[in-house]
């Protein structure tokens, strides 16, 4: 997800279409959707990484503690981990 929740509906478009086993990569400003509590909680049951390098070039490594900041390397191993990978 490459744009804020405050951008566009792409984040509630893959939300709705996603299953248990799926996740989500929050990067650009995709990361800034993370500072809006709703999508907080919508996002709370879901496995969300975040590309560190997006979340520290905003400042928020401190306030994305909690979740996962992948590198780029990392990013291309989890993307092979998924039968599906959509770029929203």
């Amino acid at each position: 997800m490459q744009t804020s929740a405050k951008q566009d509906n792409a984040l509630a478009c893959c939300i709705k279409y996603m299953d248990k086993q799926d996740s989500v990569l929050l990067s650009g400003n995709g990361v800034n959707s993370l500072l809006l509590s709703q999508w907080r909680e919508r996002l709370a049951d879901i496995r969300v990484m975040l590309l560190k390098d997006d979340v520290e070039a905003r400042g928020l490594s401190k306030r994305f503690k909690d979740y996962p900041l992948i590198d780029y390397d990392t990013f291309v191993k989890e993307s092979l981990t998924h039968d599906k990978v959509i770029t929203w």
